[in-house]
């Protein structure tokens, strides 16, 4: 026999995990580099990028557009790898309560 309210409180608790892993996503971060190391960036799994750091020597060449282009390619390596990380956050936060359904994608929870 179906049971409505051992549902809804098995939804009230996976919501208040999904939650707790959203508060807990600021505390994961990925860093990622382009240009050999020339620039990296540190993104947190809120997709916030929280630092950014240059090669002196790439700053001397004063060379603008390879600059923000190794500053591009960086962010967006870091935004890949936030991803998985985010992922494996809010799956692991949410073991044992959600079935495991092929093709979840937990990223859309944040």
């Amino acid at each position: 026999m179906f049971d409505m309210m051992n549902m809804l409180g098995k939804v009230k608790e996976v919501q208040a995990k999904i939650q707790a892993a959203k508060d807990n996503l600021g505390t994961i971060s990925v860093t990622s580099e382009a240009g050999a190391g020339m620039v990296k960036v540190t993104i947190n799994g809120k997709r916030e990028v929280v630092k950014l750091e240059i090669d002196p020597e790439l700053v001397k060449k004063e060379d603008k557009e390879t600059l923000e282009d190794l500053s591009v390619a960086a962010i967006n390596k870091a935004l890949q790898a936030i991803e998985e990380k985010i992922k494996e956050e809010l799956k692991r936060n949410t073991e044992g309560i959600l079935p495991n359904i092929p093709g979840l994608d937990f990223g859309n929870f944040v």
